[in-house]
């Protein structure tokens, strides 16, 4: 079973999990962050880092997170595994890290649900 927890507050992350969802075998498991936090603590995963970026957890029970966590997903979903190959490629793995964290951040910054969780 695969385990990725996603931000369901925020419109873009469930868009693009209900596509995923769609096309999805029943290896997959989709867990709300705002609704089941204790999945998250089980994992060590704090809630804060998971609205940062995507976390997943894969078969092995390791925890992936930013966009390794999309290759994760990517490799499991039959037409974006030639995807998944290409963006694993180092210098595309490097600079689609980078590019994902910034947005993360960015994101992050800008919704009231996120922010709540720092201004604390």
């Amino acid at each position: 079973m695969i385990t990725v927890f996603f931000d369901d507050k925020c419109g873009l992350c469930s868009k693009e999990i209900a596509h995923y969802k769609k096309i999805a075998s029943d290896e997959f498991e989709w867990i709300p962050i705002s609704t089941d936090k204790g999945r998250l603590k089980r994992y060590g995963i704090e809630t804060v880092d998971a609205l940062k970026l995507l976390h997943v957890v894969d078969h092995s029970g390791v925890v992936h997170q930013g966009v390794d966590s999309f290759f994760v997903i990517w490799r499991h979903l039959r037409r974006w595994r030639w995807f998944a190959a290409i963006v694993s490629l180092p210098l595309i793995h490097q600079i689609l890290r980078k590019l994902y964290t910034t947005f993360a951040e960015w994101r992050f910054r800008r919704l009231s649900h996120c922010r709540a969780l720092i201004d604390n």
